[in-house]
């Protein structure tokens, strides 16, 4: 072994360790402090002010190519000047997508809620992990409260639940604790613990359930597609037909997936009929309600999601419907003995030692595949004390009556058909000028169509008459 080397290695890291703070800016903490507040007033103007006015484009369209010589993306050996910094803050914030802008209907999230801003900057700067009470004391018993009031909005006076990075993520989960349930060896002995397994979901479900298939070793053939109905609706006879189907072919059914709001047409399948069959097969009944679980705040509209007490499982999104900002994911069980954790858990003794000072319980990692965690609590919950239950209920209603008021304009216009072929033109020019964004899909037998989204809460009658007018203008001349 070489002494002097290892002695020389040891004199620079003791010589490293005694220099200038390395999160300062040239040693001066005053400096790092003013550079975020400068960063904060260019978001306040640039993202907030302006992306949030209808008369601001939704986007600055570049090619692939030009747009990589303009922000000029390759990482080098030395750092920049502050001043470089905050333009290249500004050149990212002009290039990208602002999806608070009001004619930003492309996606199923969208708009600004000032509320749940200010919980995501928070929980930005704190950077912590939700796996343990004792780093995240505050946001083990925040999520909880948090979870408790979404699981009584579905009806469930108990029961447990978790966020998660995406509604994907939550379905799932679901699909594992299902089959864990059924056959608790898989957990140990894997596949081979497990006979040929099928679940059910109709054929407009998301398609995070027939990757979650794959994921899980299940594999694509063991999703039974059950058919829908002309709105888009499970039809629950046909899950009858096609579980007694899988049965005869030697499959065992486990879970059914009933979706509230599916991705394209918005449809709410009939969960009563639903529950009815899954407890007569002794199934596990997921609903797929990322989209349409916020609709369980309105009094008026609820009846859409009838039924979903009913559930096993439910995946929740408010950073849909409610803006409560990317990502809030939920996933509620109804479950009370700890499944979670027993299908989730390895007892890692780093981080969950049971000789703690206070109740282990509240150490809440080993309850996803995850280790660390993001929080994602603080936003939702900042939001819902600020605006109220009351004031999230005015939010779902609203968009419900201004996608109503929608159709009955679009009824009025020649030229207007609820299917059109022009979809794909229509949406390069609107992209292009940055006048609005709206996404669009073929649907079966259909062509393409623009599958409109209406969930920011600024939203207003004259922004849909906005949407119409410009797209008479954009397809004037086809």
């Amino acid at each position: 072994m070489n002494t002097d080397f290892w002695s020389m290695q040891i004199k620079y890291f003791v010589l490293m360790a005694d220099s200038k703070p390395v999160f300062s800016l040239d040693g001066d903490p005053m400096a790092a402090e003013a550079l975020l507040r400068d960063v904060f007033g260019i978001v306040v103007d640039e993202v907030i002010r302006k992306g949030t006015s209808a008369s601001e484009k939704v986007c600055e369209w570049k090619e692939p190519e030009e747009l990589k010589q303009l922000l000029d993306l390759e990482l080098r050996s030395q750092g920049e000047a502050s001043e470089q910094i905050l333009a290249r803050c500004r050149e990212v914030i002009r290039y990208s997508v602002k999806t608070c802008h009001p004619h930003f209907f492309n996606q199923l999230f969208s708009g600004l809620d000032p509320h749940a801003l200010a919980g995501r900057i928070v929980t930005e700067s704190l950077n912590t992990s939700q796996y343990t009470y004792e780093i995240a004391p505050v946001f083990v018993l925040m999520e909880e409260e948090v979870l408790k009031k979404l699981r009584a909005l579905v009806g469930w006076s108990s029961g447990d639940g978790v966020f998660c990075p995406g509604g994907s993520i939550s379905n799932m989960y679901a699909v594992n604790l299902a089959r864990y349930q059924r056959y608790p060896d898989c957990k140990q002995r894997g596949l081979r613990a497990l006979p040929p397994l099928a679940l059910f979901t109709s054929k407009e479900c998301h398609y995070s359930i027939k990757k979650g298939a794959a994921f899980l070793g299940l594999g694509t053939d063991s999703v039974r597609v059950v058919k829908t109905d002309e709105r888009g609706k499970m039809i629950p006879e046909d899950l009858e037909r096609l579980i007694s189907l899988a049965e005869a072919e030697g499959a065992v059914p486990f879970l059914v997936s009933a979706t509230s709001g599916t991705t394209v047409l918005g449809a709410f399948d009939p969960l009563e009929a639903i529950a009815d069959v899954c407890q007569r097969h002794g199934l596990w009944l997921h609903v797929d309600a990322a989209w349409g679980g916020s609709v369980l705040l309105s009094q008026t509209h609820r009846h859409l999601l009838d039924g979903i007490q009913r559930a096993d499982s439910v995946a929740w999104n408010p950073h849909k419907l409610l803006t409560a900002g990317l990502q809030c994911s939920a996933l509620l069980l109804r479950d009370t003995s700890n499944l979670l954790k027993r299908c989730h858990g390895s007892q890692a003794s780093y981080l969950f030692q049971q000789d703690k000072f206070y109740d282990v319980a509240l150490d809440t990692g080993d309850k996803v595949v995850q280790c660390g965690r993001r929080v994602d609590c603080l936003k939702l919950w900042l939001m819902w004390k600020a605006q109220g239950g009351q004031g999230l209920e005015r939010r779902v209603n609203q968009a419900f009556a201004l996608a109503w008021y929608l159709v009955e304009e679009l009824k009025k216009r020649e030229g207007f058909e609820l299917v059109m072929e022009v979809a794909p033109v229509l949406k390069e020019r609107m992209v292009k000028e940055g006048s609005m964004m709206i996404g669009y899909q073929p649907h079966g037998t259909r062509g393409n169509f623009f599958r409109m989204v209406v969930a920011n809460p600024a939203l207003t009658r004259a922004d849909m008459d906005f949407l119409l007018d410009e797209l008479e203008r954009l397809g004037q001349d086809l």
